[in-house]
């Protein structure tokens, strides 16, 4: 670009061996995929609209193409939100981690075997449970083969319950929200989305699961696949619920999954999830150093770029160590002097020395919201002050605010002096009580918009920025982002306990209380069991309990449902109805119809498309 800045030089650049040329990848009906030479504009001088932090990060995340990590490693980076990585083995390579999305991770393959060969793939492994490292495995590999057992799919214990049912309780609420978190609804550009920190985007193709076959169970374990010795540690309920690291003996390499990425990450992600627990983070990453740290030379993730050097890799794990510690622990040590969330994350700063290592950036977890978090796991949302104990909900409050101080029109009018000031936070504040007493007060909400567009444009946090930005082209424009698209191979992983507890959260309560007391038994096959799954529903007081096997007492089911297990799947995947499958005869039903009847009409839709910065 003219007048631009070339990059400087950065481990981002080291072993880079070619890109994938045009960077756009496409589905079989020619649906855009992944753009990465989108983020072209970021080779330019960073712009009065965004922080620098978050511009350079987002410049070296944007970097595409195939790098080697170490002779015979090698990664594809830029074509996801995540990173995929081939380790060359005795007949093929080992794929870890691939990506989100079929399309994009065929792509990579395809790249890494312009440049090094069409070897088979011989193994899979997946380092954790979080999508962007399984999704895409359909493009790099056959369910069949490894249900026959030609191809192993490693993974940590308890992958398959978590990287199925992570989302499911409150998935429409997770969507709808990382639609802020990744600015997925954001045209792409410096007055736009220019990244998130961890990565650029996700990618938008199809979603596969294939189950693992070899579970790593213990700390300890060792694995050999293809010639390919690895050395495993689980470190469970750090980034993901179920996570691990991998050691390479004999190539001195170690692959720290997501537990150590070059920004701060999040205890609390802000598309919503449970708390994670720092305190633990730090106490794995401890034992990852005493574990490996001697016989490695280069460290590399899930995310970002390679650690190069034996004493780089160890000060990089060690700093990551005593950020998530140092976090938890000043947030406790200030929670015990009666400081609430909101108050820790003013106070609470790094050492200088940690606030001045790179890696620790806050571009995708904050420290202001990550202390809020760690106040969160520990206090509740409740910060023992009496007066925040029974408040109005948001737009209760705001007519009532509004009102006092001196109706929309008079609190417009100081918020735009707060706004020009630049006190941004404070007229945030006030404009949000407008909004959500007056949804209809254009000046308010064209002032709230372009609050928020100077708060995203001054964030150095990629999913701030990208919840401002959104925030902002919502008020001014409506809800924008469709929902994800559906994943058959993910729902087929659900158990039926996580089915039937998607379902107990989509009850109407008050209209099955009113209904009285049900019992639904359901006999669910599957092809190659001898005898089917039972379950029975007992609806009560309003609440849908799922119980293995008979209903308790002996107590008869008011109807039976006998299906199998597929058609259970294309139903909870919205490929078909109840009503349709009993139709073709693929379900039958015996006993009362009006209770099935009934409890159809109960289960209700979420709305994916719900408002977030209006009532």
């Amino acid at each position: 670009m003219p007048g631009s800045t070339p990059p400087t030089p950065h481990d981002a650049d080291r072993g880079f061996i070619a890109k994938l040329t045009p960077g756009v990848v496409r589905d079989a009906e020619g649906r855009t995929v992944w753009d990465a030479d989108a983020y072209a504009f970021l080779d330019a001088d960073c712009p009065p609209t965004a922080h620098p932090g978050l511009w350079r990060q987002s410049r070296l995340t944007a970097k595409q193409g195939l790098y080697e990590v170490v002779p015979g490693v090698y990664q594809v980076r830029g074509l996801d939100l995540s990173n995929i990585t081939f380790v060359e083995g005795d007949r093929g390579v080992l794929v870890i981690d691939p990506l989100i999305s079929a399309e994009v991770a065929a792509a990579a393959l395809a790249l890494y075997r312009e440049h090094r060969g069409d070897r088979p793939v011989t193994g899979v492994l997946y380092t954790h449970s979080h999508i962007d490292h399984f999704g895409g495995v359909r493009g790099v590999a056959d369910p069949a083969d490894a249900a026959a057992g030609r191809l192993p799919v490693l993974a940590p214990a308890g992958f398959l319950e978590h990287a199925a049912g992570e989302n499911v309780i409150t998935g429409p609420a997770m969507s709808r929200r990382s639609v802020y978190m990744y600015g997925t609804a954001l045209p792409t550009g410096p007055d736009g989305q220019i990244g998130c920190g961890l990565g650029q985007t996700t990618s938008r193709g199809s979603v596969g699961l294939i189950a693992p076959t070899v579970d790593v169970r213990a700390t300890g374990q060792t694995e050999t696949v293809d010639g390919i010795r690895m050395v495993f540690q689980l470190t469970p309920n750090t980034e993901a619920p179920a996570e691990m690291n991998i050691h390479f003996p004999a190539l001195r390499l170690l692959c720290v999954a997501e537990n150590a990425c070059h920004t701060l990450h999040n205890v609390l992600t802000l598309r919503g999830a449970l708390v994670r627990d720092p305190s633990a983070w730090a106490r794995y990453l401890t034992e990852t150093v005493r574990l490996f740290a001697d016989d490695t030379d280069t460290v590399f993730a899930s995310h970002h770029w390679p650690t190069w050097g034996q004493d780089r890799a160890a000060r990089f794990l060690e700093e990551q160590r005593d950020a998530y510690a140092y976090l938890h622990d000043q947030c406790v040590r200030l929670i015990n002097t009666g400081h609430t969330g909101a108050e820790i994350a003013e106070e609470l700063r790094f050492p200088p020395a940690l606030e001045n290592a790179a890696h620790i950036g806050g571009y995708y977890g904050s420290l202001s919201h990550n202390a809020k978090a760690v106040y969160q796991r520990y206090m509740g949302w409740f910060d023992g002050n009496p007066a925040h104990l029974w408040q109005h909900p948001p737009r209760e409050a705001a007519l009532r605010y509004v009102e006092f101080m001196g109706g929309a029109d008079a609190v417009v009018a100081k918020a735009r002096t707060s706004y020009d000031r630049g006190d941004l936070r404070w007229a945030a504040e006030v404009l949000n009580h407008v909004v959500f007493a007056d949804p209809e007060h254009a000046e308010a909400r064209a002032l709230q918009a372009a609050t928020f567009e100077r708060l995203g444009r001054g964030a150095e946090c990629g999913p701030w920025r990208n919840f401002y930005l959104t925030g902002a082209a919502e008020l001014r424009d409506g809800v924008r982002g469709a929902a994800g698209r559906g994943a058959p191979d993910i729902v087929a992983a659900l158990t039926a306990e996580q089915i039937f507890r998607s379902m107990a959260v989509r009850i109407d309560g008050p209209r099955a209380a009113e209904a009285g007391r049900s019992l639904l038994r359901w006999e669910i096959t599957r092809s190659g069991q001898r005898a089917p799954e039972t379950w029975t529903l007992l609806l009560s007081n309003g609440a849908l309990t799922p119980m293995p096997g008979d209903a308790p007492r002996g107590e008869a089911p008011h109807v039976t449902l006998r299906l199998d297990r597929s058609v259970l799947d294309e139903v909870v995947g919205r490929r078909t109805t109840f009503a349709d499958a009993i139709g073709a005869g693929r379900i039958t039903v015996t006993g009362d119809m009006g209770t099935l009847a009934a409890f159809g009409a109960l289960l209700g839709r979420p709305d994916p498309g719900f408002a977030v910065v209006t009532p």
